[in-house]
């Protein structure tokens, strides 16, 4: 290949990859959030279980407190933390895909590399500056 399509296959590369690892940050960021979700849902859970059955309790909306039996606050705690579970799987396989695409594209980048030496010449120079 010449040198021009060499170059415009490195940038299309490059730029697969920076895409791809935006997307796994953004993945990995939403995993967190939906464990912090998940272990306070299950702190609350906890923390109910340990009150008689017929206790009222206050359930947050918003700025506005509700009193609302423990039975209804609990199905909602068991609740998020299902929701909680199923999204941090499908986030994992999620995860998982966009690891195997930036596998593939690191792997496309080294064979680009090693066909083109000289390519990889002019990146370390430019990487330099």
């Amino acid at each position: 290949m010449s040198d021009e399509a060499n170059r415009s296959a490195f940038l299309e590369i490059k730029g697969r990859l920076i895409e791809n690892t935006g997307k796994m940050k953004q993945v990995h960021n939403q995993v967190r959030n939906k464990e912090g979700e998940k272990k306070r849902a299950f702190l609350t859970l906890e923390e109910l279980r340990q009150l008689p059955d017929d206790t009222n309790a206050y359930k947050s909306i918003g700025r506005m407190f509700v009193l609302e039996p423990k039975s209804i606050l609990m199905n909602d705690q068991e609740q998020k933390l299902k929701d909680s579970e199923t999204a941090i799987a499908s986030l994992q396989a999620s995860k998982e895909y966009l690891e195997k695409q930036k596998a593939e594209v690191e792997n496309n980048l080294t064979e680009l590399l090693q066909q083109d030496p000289g390519l990889a010449q002019q990146i370390m120079s430019m990487s330099v500056m």
